[in-house]
Parts: structure tokens; sequence; C-alpha cells
């Protein structure tokens, strides 16, 4: 699952966005823009002098506007003005993920990849060279809930006119060229032949059938090699006209625009979309029989997944889960799993646990690899901690610790207009209050340790996991103990 550009971009993440190369892009061709008065005056602002000046005082984040409204077609639009830059982030989140793919696995990732292979009267290159010479940039993904699409842009009518124009051709009229198929279609098929090789992905792909059964969630979203050689271009443009209507949309500006001009775009956009209702969401899983799963790999390593159902996007627990999840894997050093399986006993690089809510209930999984003929005795360990803090909960210092590293890091949700845009999409789609950033840090830093492990226990149980492994079958050894200054190389060094 992940976000493609044109021909000469890597893959980039859902959240992943630059900023440095449309500021390049401005910074090197200053005779044909114009700075913003807001810009102008953040430079003669004053300056941070000293550490000392931040001592006592919380963080400070970026208050948001959010306006919202509907398109005739039926979209949904968020809108936040930010006029720091002389740019816009256009950003269009569809219920077109591969929650949607039906019997075809692998559809709506495949027709998200097509969207900028070719329009009327322009092939892949000519929409990759008419966006590059405007200084805008096109990127898109598709995952297993949604499918986006997404426009950079100077905000001067100049250049923002013709690359609304190809983004709206490119995203509601892709012509799905024969050639391209055949051309992405070996790129994923060779992806899924490489795949055959990374154990840990064999591991995931196993534990989300085994996790979600007969639900659109159980299979990748790219696929197997079956449906993707069986994809036809009546297809994806069949999908396209079911999936990619304006009233599946969610459109999010941010930028340097007025109210008026956000409008404009937002009807432009959603009147060049093919016209039709949302699509029904996705139902909710029916819980799965814990158990484990071993998958035989001829590797010194072994990846673990531990998982079970936890929540959708908009339980009200989500807070809780959130900030228990931080104390417990999700935060990286100085977590339970990472001090207890990594600090004091090197027997991994890295071990995380995290919630991933989406329109129905969405994974709990902890991952880690570890040396082979350890693996058992690391499993024990890992099922051992999870127990223990549902059971105790969280101690005062580690949810202290949890809601300072929060407050410290929630800044960064709001630091760049990319960041905010990819926000309001998620609000927009999962239909989340316009307060919902303040509303989420306000609770965390209200939650107690009795509420956090409240929720915990709600959600989570230790005996329902399921469990997949993937790894060779060789004799056991006993753990290490553990100890305050364990070996200087973790013995769970990573393969892949």
């Amino acid at each position: 699952m992940s976000e493609r550009k044109g021909p000469r971009y890597a893959l980039l993440g859902l959240s992943a966005a630059v900023l440095v190369g449309a500021l390049g892009y401005y910074f090197a061709n200053p005779v044909e823009t114009v700075a913003s008065p807001a810009l102008e005056s953040a430079k003669a602002e004053r300056k941070l002098e000293s550490l000392a000046e931040l001592d006592g005082k919380p963080p400070s984040h970026r208050a948001l506007n959010v306006q919202t409204w509907k398109t005739a077609e039926g979209s949904r639009v968020l809108f936040v003005e930010a006029r720091q830059l002389p740019m816009f982030d256009l950003r269009l989140t569809f219920a077109a993920g591969s929650s949607q793919d039906d019997n075809t696995p692998g559809l709506a990732l495949l027709t998200n990849a097509m969207l900028n292979e070719g329009v009327a009267g322009k092939d892949v290159g000519d929409i990759a060279q008419g966006f590059e010479g405007l200084g805008a940039e096109f990127s898109n993904g598709a995952y297993r809930d949604m499918a986006v699409a997404s426009l950079r842009s100077l905000s001067d009518i100049d250049k923002r006119t013709p690359a609304l124009n190809l983004f709206a051709e490119v995203v509601g009229k892709p012509a799905f060229p024969a050639d391209s198929l055949a051309r992405i279609k070996n790129q994923m098929l060779a992806s899924l032949e490489f795949q055959k090789q990374n154990p840990g992905k064999l591991a995931s792909n196993e534990l989300f059938e085994r996790l979600y059964g007969n639900h659109p969630y159980a299979h990748a979203s790219d696929g197997t090699v079956q449906s993707i050689t069986s994809v036809t271009i009546d297809q994806l443009k069949a999908f396209h006209n079911k999936a990619y209507t304006a009233g599946n949309a969610v459109i999010a500006i941010v930028g340097d625009l007025s109210r008026a001009e956000a409008e404009a775009i937002a009807s432009q956009v959603s009147a060049a979309l093919p016209k039709g209702p949302a699509v029904a969401k996705a139902v909710q899983p029916v819980d799965p029989k814990a158990g484990a799963h071993h998958i035989e790999f001829p590797s010194k390593q072994t990846h673990l997944l531990l998982a079970q159902l936890g929540i959708d996007r908009d339980d009200p627990d989500y807070a809780a889960l959130s900030l228990g999840n931080q104390i417990l894997g999700g935060g990286g050093f100085g977590t339970r799993l990472m001090t207890e399986v990594r600090e004091k006993r090197g027997l991994t690089y890295g071990v995380y646990s995290n919630f991933s809510p989406m329109q129905a209930r969405g994974p709990f999984l902890i991952n880690l690899q570890t040396r082979a003929e350890l693996s058992e005795g690391t499993l024990k360990l890992v099922q051992d901690i999870l127990a223990d803090y549902l059971k105790n909960g969280p101690t005062q210092k580690e949810l202290d610790d949890a809601k300072r590293e929060l407050a410290g890091s929630f800044p960064l949700s709001t630091a760049s207009n990319a960041a905010i845009v990819g926000q309001l999409g998620a609000m927009g789609f999962y239909d989340l209050p316009l307060d919902y950033l303040e509303t989420f840090m306000q609770q965390s830093q209200d939650l107690t340790i009795e509420q956090v492990k409240d929720a915990m226990n709600k959600h989570l149980s230790a005996d329902k996991m399921v469990v997949v492994t993937a790894g060779p079958t060789v004799p056991q050894k006993p753990l290490p103990p553990p100890t305050d200054k364990p070996s200087e190389q973790p013995l769970g060094v990573p393969e892949h």
C-alpha cells in the first residue's frame, strides 16, 4: 500500500509529503511569483533567542479554522486557509480501497495506479511533464479503506489554473491505456514474486487472512498473481465509475486561498468526477478464533506477529487506547515491550504495537523478529508482558511521560500544509468532528491510569490473540536473563 507519483518519483506512504521541492521551485523562480504578505510578516517576527524562554511553557500548536461545505455534486469539502506560503495542497479521498475489490483482489490498487497514465490527448510522459513544468506535484495511493489523489501547486492563478485543469482530467477522466496497464501489471507481478522471499510479508498476509476470514479486509491490497493477470480495462473503468464518484469523495484543501477560491476549486474538481453516490461502508468483521500458525521459511530470523481485532475509527475509547498503546509498544524506546525485549535482553532490534482503526474494526498488532532458536521463548515473553500490562495497567510515571511526549509531538500534526491536508482528509473520510484534533488532545491529557487500563481491557484480551510466525523450525534455546547491560549487538538483527 503506497502512494505513487509519476514515473520519475519513488513510492511514498499515505502521510508522506515533501515541502522542499515546492519551496525549491518557488525560490529558484522569484520573478514568476510574489511572496505573500504573511510570509514577509513572519520573517519580521521576533525570533527565539534562548532555550530558557521555553522553560515551563507547553508546546504551542497551530489553531485550525476548519470550514466545511458540500459541492453541488455531493462531495464533502474541508478547507483551512493558510497564507504563510504561496501554495496550496489538495487531497481527494475516496472510499475506493481494497475493501471494495469484491472478487478481484488488487483491482482498487491497479485502478488508482492507472490514474495518471493517460488522458485524452496526453500520455503518461505528457502528464508528468505538465505537472513538473508548473512546479506542481501529483501523488496517489490505495489502501484497505481508501484511495487518494493529491495535488500540490503554487497558488498564483497562472500556475494554479493549468495545474487544476490537468489534475481534474487525471482523476476524473483517466484513459486507462493498454500499454500502461501491461507495464503496471508486470511491476505488480514482479512485486508479488519478490514477496515470496520476504517472510515478514508472508506472515502479514497470513495474519490478515486468519484475522478477517471472509471479510473484505482479509486480502492484501496488492492482490494475487491470478487476480492481477485477469484485470481488464473494462473492469478498471467500471471500478472508477463506481468508486471515484463525486458523492464518494472527500475534498480537503489547505493553503494560500480565500474561501471563494477554495469553493471554485472544489466545484471544478467535483464536477469533473463521475456522478454517483457514496459506496457502502465495510461491514464489521467477526472475531476470529485464537491460535498460532507457523510458516516454514529458511532464514536465521523468525518473524512474530500477534494480533486481534481492535476498534473502528470513531470509537469513543480511541484516545485512551492510543495513549495506552504508546506506553505498551507504540512509542519506540522506553515502552514496556522495547524495554523488556530489547533493552534488558537484547532479543530484537525493535518490537512495536499499534492499533490501526479503520471504517470497520482494524487490527491491534504486535510485531518483531528475533533469532530463530529464541523465537518460542521470545513469543512467550511478549505474551506475558501484554498479560501483565492488561492486568496492572500503566504506572503513573509511564502515563505522565506518555502525555508529555504526546504534547510535545502533537504540534507536528499541524506543522505543515501537507500534514493538515492529511488530517482533514481523514476527518472527512471517517466523519470526525471539526474540532477532533483539539478534542483528542484534551481527552488524552485528562486520562487516568484506571481509564487507560479499563479501555485496554475492554478491547484486548491476552488469550484471544491470533499468532503467526515465519521462520525455520530449529531446536530452541533458553532466553538470556534480563540485565541492565545486555550485549552491545541485539540478537534479533533484521534481515529485511
